[in-house]
């Protein structure tokens, strides 16, 4: 029996075209050397007086930095900033996720954009508490006002942040209204603790509801209701026309219960779809209107004095923070606490004493 030729297996690897680089080795070099290459705050501040959205870019993330090296740089901009801020609307949208926010703002935006507005979005993107990490995806949901030249959107990192409001978003607020922004939306995480700190900041606050899911229900309870000045019954839009209006009149219903604002300004309630733009321009009918009686009444400006030196103590109390947990002798001595904590050696709050005295007396 004659020897057979062996049989090539299908399974083979057969040898094929090696895959290019996806980036030169030349542009990683000039990446890196451009990482290197940082812009002094001089060059910052007149690109953002100019418009320029990377230098917007880069100041931000100077901000939002926690490198105390870049803390005088990042306040020097600030402060040059600041003589040509306070010149916009800051609106704040929050509502339960799943009600459609960054659809929502997206179509608010383009309409704001088509009219002339220069629209700044400073989405607050939810950070994992176990990895601490965070999608910040809103770019991708907002794809039309993204590339839109009158808008600019920044998604930040809620970090450790309570309620998720990024540590920095009011003075991202200034750096995008002196870069020529007049219309400021700020987006929440969703609703928890983040509205009371959005509210701080915002000259209107804008809750966005849905219905047929039991928000009418839970709309009816304080706290959230009580700070928003309008609610926008959002998705309503084919099969859900009807739900939306049944809601429209249970929250106006409910909004009636709660006491006068200081403002003067009685709440509303409309419906709006994101997808038709239905009720999208009346949205900001009723902003336009809000703004022009609180300008009026002079509470728009009072408002934004409270708020200032609410910021100031904000921004005290997190120094504070901060200052003690990098101190060098409260680190070793707060990990020695810990374990005494821990093993029921000593109480918290003694614990909490002896290093708050030790880092007043040093």
């Amino acid at each position: 029996m004659s020897k057979s030729t062996p049989h090539k297996s299908a399974l083979k690897e057969k040898d094929g075209i090696e895959q290019p680089e996806s980036i030169g080795r030349e542009s990683v070099a000039q990446i890196i050397q451009s990482r290197k290459n940082q812009p002094s705050a001089e060059e910052l501040i007149s690109g953002i007086l100019k418009g320029d959205k990377t230098a917007l870019s880069r100041a931000i993330t100077l901000v939002e930095s926690t490198n105390p090296k870049h803390l005088e740089k990042a306040n020097q901009v600030i402060q040059a900033c600041l003589p040509y801020a306070n010149n916009s609307v800051r609106l704040g949208i929050t509502g339960v996720p799943g009600v459609g926010k960054s659809t929502f703002i997206e179509a608010f935006g383009k309409f704001l954009t088509s009219n002339g507005k220069k629209v700044a979005v400073l989405a607050v993107d939810p950070s994992s508490t176990i990895s601490h990490g965070s999608i910040l995806g809103d770019k991708t949901r907002m794809e039309e006002l993204v590339k839109d030249e009158n808008a600019y959107i920044r998604p930040s990192a809620s970090g450790e942040t309570l309620g998720g409001v990024a540590r920095k978003t009011r003075e991202t607020i200034i750096l995008c209204e002196a870069c020529g922004f007049d219309s400021i939306v700020i987006e929440t995480v969703g609703v928890g603790q983040s509205e009371t700190a959005v509210h701080s900041m915002v000259d209107f606050f804008l809750l966005l509801k849905i219905s047929g899911a039991g928000d009418e229900l839970q709309g009816i309870k304080r706290g959230i209701m009580e700070m928003a000045d309008a609610i926008v019954i959002n998705k309503a839009d084919g099969d859900n026309i009807k739900k939306a209006n049944f809601a429209k009149v249970e929250f106006n219903r409910a909004l009636h219960l709660f006491p006068a604002k200081s403002s003067g300004w009685q709440p509303k309630v409309v419906t709006a779809s994101a997808i038709t733009h239905d009720g999208i321009s009346n949205v900001w009918e009723m902003i336009s209107e809000y703004l022009n009686l609180t300008k009026e009444n002079n509470y728009f400006n009072e408002r934004r004095q409270d708020q200032n030196q609410h910021w100031l103590l904000e921004t005290i109390n997190e120094q504070l923070k901060t200052n003690f947990f990098n101190h060098p002798e409260i680190k070793s001595l707060l990990e020695t606490n810990k374990k005494a904590v821990q093993n029921n050696e000593i109480s918290p709050f003694a614990a909490a004493s002896i290093l708050l005295e030790k880092y007043f007396k040093p």
